[in-house]
């Protein structure tokens, strides 16, 4: 199995698909998982793997997407009754073992993230600043022509984690910025003067791009740094693009940048356990006072089904 998924993580390295590997480090008995156990989460919230069951297996997804959205590993402590000793381990993210299951496990959470993509599209000393930058800083730089956007753009994804730079200089603006702004691009920035950004907005916008594309551009682009020379203007861009992606680890910005199944989530407390569940996902779950109680397993299920009065408290 180990195997396995060390192939599996290889060719999502290779489409450049973001993954966390989760791997248990330690654990004592009663667990189903020993250490050395493997998992792969992906950004849709599947499992490859086996890191423990109902009790293990839901709080390792949250933090594995928790881990592909901030880019930080971590390491999970899940403790049975009695088990658990406060301040045992220094940085420990603690969690309360399922009511049934006992035992503890503690297991390494580590995120794989594609390197981030600095698309470059244009010419002259600050875009060949930027591309040097841009590899110093460890982004997979992509230079695109003008001549032969389109059929680029088809090729090559742009996700949210891509960041694009337009240098076309009056060249071809409106054409390159139409079609860089329908991609999904989390960060898009164009190298012109305020006056000419101005004017290439208001062009942008008789051509039908819509607001909500607009309002995502970044013109004129780099923070304010009083640069001047290419060189500092070169790096007020990439500034820029590190905050952006910095201040929004997550991509709140980018259209993409969270997958349905992760968006349409539903964190609902277990009022048998006390654990945390995702609803949309969870196979147990029961009706009471117009409203849906979720479960991690059947046996909490069955033990709120015989008294829900009992449990009112707790939802």
């Amino acid at each position: 199995m180990a195997d396995e998924l060390l192939e599996l993580a290889a060719a999502l390295q290779r489409a450049g698909e973001a993954f966390a590997l989760a791997t248990v480090v330690r654990c004592e008995a009663p667990t189903s998982a020993k250490p050395g156990a493997k998992a792969l989460i992906r950004e849709d919230g599947s499992v490859r793997g086996w890191v423990g069951g109902a009790g293990a297996e839901p709080v390792v997804v949250r933090e594995a997407l928790q881990a592909i959205r901030d880019g930080r590993p971590r390491l999970i402590g899940l403790y049975g009754e009695g088990a658990r000793i406060p301040g045992r381990t220094e940085g420990m993210l603690e969690h309360d073992m399922t009511c049934h299951s006992g035992g503890t496990l503690e297991i390494y959470v580590e995120p794989n993230l594609p390197k981030p993509m600095l698309v470059l599209v244009g010419h002259g000393p600050v875009v060949e600043t930027l591309a040097t930058l841009g590899r110093a800083a460890d982004f997979l730089v992509v230079a695109l022509a003008t001549d032969s956007l389109q059929p680029q753009l088809e090729q090559q994804p742009i996700s949210g984690r891509a960041s694009v730079v337009v240098a076309t200089h009056a060249d071809a603006d409106e054409d390159v910025l139409d079609r860089v702004l329908r991609t999904d691009a989390g960060y898009v920035s164009l190298v012109a003067s305020r006056r000419r950004a101005g004017v290439i907005l208001e062009r942008l916008e008789k051509r039908g791009v819509p607001p909500e594309r607009r309002s995502r551009l970044r013109a004129p682009a780099g923070l304010d740094i009083g640069a001047v020379t290419p060189e500092e203007i070169a790096v007020s861009i990439l500034a820029e693009i590190i905050q952006h992606r910095r201040s929004d680890k997550a991509g709140a910005a980018e259209p993409k940048a969270e997958p349905a199944a992760v968006a349409a989530r539903i964190d609902a407390k277990d009022p048998i356990c006390g654990m945390i569940v995702d609803g949309a996902t969870a196979k147990f779950r029961s009706e009471f006072s117009d409203r849906t109680v979720y479960f991690c397993c059947r046996h909490c299920k069955e033990m709120f089904d015989q008294d829900p009065e009992r449990y009112r408290a707790a939802l």
